[in-house]
């Protein structure tokens, strides 16, 4: 065996699941290696829709702006039926949400990701394929192959597999991955066309036949340059993958498929069908045919070894939410991994990511499936409701197993997203401030709103109880009189803070690490601090 390096955690899969999942972990001081198979990023427009909640956990990364610069908004989308057009559906969120929908290829995605882990130290070893693990009590022992043939022993804390449908991981951990395969097939294509639609709205064009079933789709999701799409639709017999991937008996038929890939002709063919307006379709830079399959893993880890994004759920990609729902399952278990190999995490802290993330997974496996039985339109919840589900803003861990008990009252309650506001102000700076420039980067904070009393116990527990990796801030109600006590004090100048948190009396709010309350505390002890924090981190040392 070649020489092993050790390391902390070995991460499996470089794509955005993967990429994520290490950013955090070296972001947190936390030493791991990431692998892929595949000698270099695929110029593929997979995965492109980009939803608020993603944006806004960038935004807590500190890689947002490469993100902005890099994509293209999505205000809604286009719709027509048998040629007639349809009223239009606007993507909108409510003005406190501050970022909206974007559009941005996943090899695009990958290259943001992989700069910034780049700039935290760690490179990607391309070319590097996971042959085998073993765990044990204190760690676990991987084999890799690297790109020159050799075979290497790697001996970690933790290993992640974040290496997709097919998961070698997955497969080693004997997790069952229940589900099915949709018959239908489609073809992907990222091509350019010269209508003169608004750009910033995806397309969808159906047919109906006699009987109000669809039997003929089309939709088309914008991506950056002008009048570039990714465009999906129906599979012509000559490229029907269907026979092969019954005879692969046992094999999971999800995501790009092998044969004879869709050439320019083939999407024209759709266009002159299905197109809302007569156009021409140029400069295609890849196709594929796709296939759909439905399903989740039983558990989302087992003893030191977990899986994240499509190695633990994949579902159809109705309203883009398996690539967000992967990058927020990396997000999760990063940071209390972090904990872990920091030996700052409670025992039973590692647990809560299945707890958690798992829920949101079979949610999102079952409501994919209906959409895309049903379409979206047919959800029974008002449109703002949907939007926001989309968005992925609604989902939260009320009942995780570190959540203080979410109890009765307006505004967010612990387990749901901390919201963001506007009009906070500084000590020092003369400018309006939001509440997630004060998150930015940063783990757990205790955010204290009312009059300033009590903060010195307040952050003294919070220190104690977290081993000094908690960041307090003081946040005055708009009358308060200003204090100087040594934490950092903000003002909630405009009153939007305690409008959007419904803050009518002196109150703690733990944030976490990935933008969720874990507590609100009203009114705020040491003694109740203490207990939740005593969920999350270690018992502190005695003496």
């Amino acid at each position: 065996m070649a020489h092993a390096y050790a390391t902390d955690v070995l991460v499996v899969g470089a794509g955005p699941v993967g990429l994520t999942a290490a950013a955090e972990l070296r972001r947190r001081g936390v030493s791991c290696r990431i692998v892929d198979r595949l000698p270099a990023r695929l110029p593929f427009a997979k995965a492109v829709g980009i939803q608020p909640r993603t944006l806004e956990l960038w935004d807590r990364m500190g890689l947002v702006r490469a993100a902005l610069d890099a994509a293209v908004p999505m205000r809604g989308q286009l719709t027509y039926v048998n040629g007639a057009e349809q009223p239009r559906h606007e993507l909108a969120l409510p003005p406190e949400i501050p970022y909206g929908f974007a559009a941005l290829p996943q090899y695009e995605t990958e290259r943001i990701l992989d700069e910034f882990l780049t700039r935290l130290g760690t490179e990607v070893e391309r070319g590097t394929e996971l042959m085998s693990f073993a765990q044990d009590a204190d760690g676990v022992t991987s084999r890799v192959r690297t790109p020159s043939g050799a075979e290497e022993e790697v001996r970690t804390r933790f290993l992640v597999g974040c290496d997709g449908a097919h998961s070698l991981v997955r497969k080693g951990l004997g997790l069952a991955f229940e589900g099915g395969a949709f018959p239908d097939e489609f073809m992907l294509a990222d091509v350019r066309v010269d209508w003169d639609l608004p750009h910033e709205y995806a397309v969808r064009s159906m047919h109906r036949d006699d009987s109000g079933a669809v039997d003929d789709v089309l939709v088309c999701i914008p991506l950056p340059g002008p009048g570039r799409y990714r465009m999906s639709m129906m599979v012509p017999p000559e490229l029907s993958t269907a026979r092969r991937a019954e005879s692969a008996a046992g094999g999971i038929t999800h995501g790009l498929q092998t044969g004879r890939a869709p050439e320019l002709p083939d999407v024209q063919t759709v266009l002159d069908r299905l197109s809302p307006r007569p156009t021409t379709a140029s400069g295609i830079r890849w196709a594929s045919v796709f296939r759909i399959s439905h399903r989740i893993v039983d558990r989302y880890g087992d003893g030191r070894v977990f899986v994240a994004g499509d190695a633990a759920h994949i579902h159809p990609p109705t309203g883009a939410q398996g690539m967000n729902t992967g990058i927020q399952d990396a997000w999760n278990l990063a940071w209390k991994l972090a904990l872990a190999v920091q030996g700052a995490a409670h025992p039973a802290l590692l647990a809560s990511y299945d707890a958690e993330r798992r829920p949101v997974g079979e949610e999102v496996v079952g409501r994919t499936v209906r959409h895309a039985a049903q379409g979206i339109q047919a959800d029974p919840d008002d449109p703002a409701t949907v939007t926001m589900r989309e968005a992925q803003l609604l989902l939260g861990y009320r009942t995780g197993p570190i959540t203080d008990p979410a109890g009765e009252g307006p505004g967010p309650r612990p387990g749901d997203r901390a919201p963001d506001c506007a009009g906070l102000t500084g000590q020092i700076t003369t400018y309006p401030l939001r509440l997630y420039d004060l998150l930015r980067e940063r783990g757990h904070v205790l955010l204290l709103y009312g009059d300033g009393r009590g903060l010195d116990e307040l952050a003294l527990a919070a220190g104690e109880s977290s081993g000094g990796r908690m960041e307090v801030f003081s946040l005055l109600a708009a009358d308060a009189p200003s204090v100087s006590d040594g934490i950092a004090v903000h003002r909630d100048s405009a009153g939007e803070f305690a409008r959007i948190y419904a803050a009518r009396q002196p109150t703690a709010f733990v944030i976490r690490p990935d933008g969720y309350l874990g507590a609100r505390l009203a009114p705020p002890t040491p003694q109740a601090l203490r207990a939740h924090l005593g969920r999350t981190f270690a018992a502190p040392a005695l003496g």
